[in-house]
């Protein structure tokens, strides 16, 4: 039995999925195959919900879902995917309708509210994300055929857009919620969680005194984990309050005291 300091921990291996590469006139369907999809994390079963969550490589690029919060605001340009891909799976395991209100994003946590206002023209529109994509640089969003009606973008096939987040759509339901639903909804969507294990001892008294030698280092907090593991009894001393894994990953990366340290991922009960 595991004793735990403030958090438990669970581990399972999760499989990314496939996702589409849309690009200026035809596209063409990245195949599951050619994506990166193996990855062994340590993640709280409660709060998993899908592997589409969990980083993706595409054309030997990492992407990392990550945090966002309501009113958050980006620019960039949209694109839109029709009939080729009508009928065939998203990333998230739904199929594809391009008469319905949706996108695909590159980051964004799957079932997003998101607002797409055409600049050209200040028309917007409200869709859902249900899929991963545009991997070409130039564009942050692929709108559904008849998302980019609504924007009249069809003709011209992209155009700079202003994206808003307005809410996040409850599990398991398909269709944009109403307003009174999103207001409800959690203003905040993590992806996060995530956690540095940066030393483990056998004895109480080194991980205190890891403990408080790191505790705020560069705004962190230290945690120590009291496990009851397979050759006996550890104390793990782990640095949290990364808000997504690539903040981890590119904090221990430029770091030269952890870089011995790895990611875990958190539940704080």
């Amino acid at each position: 039995m595991n004793k735990i300091y403030g958090v438990t921990l669970a581990s399972i291996v999760l499989l990314s999925s496939g996702c589409s590469t849309r690009g200026k006139g035809a596209y063409r369907h990245h195949s599951i195959s050619s994506i990166n999809k193996s990855h062994s994390v340590t993640v709280d079963r409660k709060t998993y919900s899908h592997p589409t969550m969990r980083p993706y490589t595409v054309r030997g690029i990492k992407y990392y879902p990550t945090i966002v919060s309501v009113g958050d605001t980006f620019k960039g340009n949209a694109s839109w995917y029709g009939p080729d891909f009508d009928g065939k799976l998203t990333s998230n395991g739904e199929t594809y309708d391009m008469h319905a209100m949706t996108a695909a994003h590159k980051t964004l946590p799957m079932n997003t509210i998101v607002k797409v206002t055409n600049l050209r023209n200040g028309l917007s529109t409200v869709v859902r994300i249900n899929d991963r994509g545009p991997f070409v640089a130039t564009r942050i969003i692929d709108l559904s055929n008849k998302a980019a009606h609504k924007i009249d973008m069809v003709g011209t096939g992209t155009a700079p857009v202003k994206l808003e987040i307005l809410g996040f759509e409850t599990k398991g339901k398909k269709s944009i919620p109403t307003k009174q639903e999103m207001k409800k909804a959690p203003q905040t969507k993590s992806i996060g969680n995530f956690a540095l294990q940066i030393a483990s001892f056998s004895r109480i008294e080194g991980a205190l005194s890891t403990q408080e030698k790191y505790d705020q280092i560069d705004g962190y907090d230290t945690i120590i984990q009291d496990v009851e593991a397979g050759n006996g009894r550890m104390f793990k001393v782990v640095l949290k309050g990364f808000k997504s894994e690539k903040e981890a990953r590119d904090y221990k990366n430029n770091s030269t005291i952890f870089d011995k340290a790895f990611i875990i991922r958190l539940n704080e009960e």
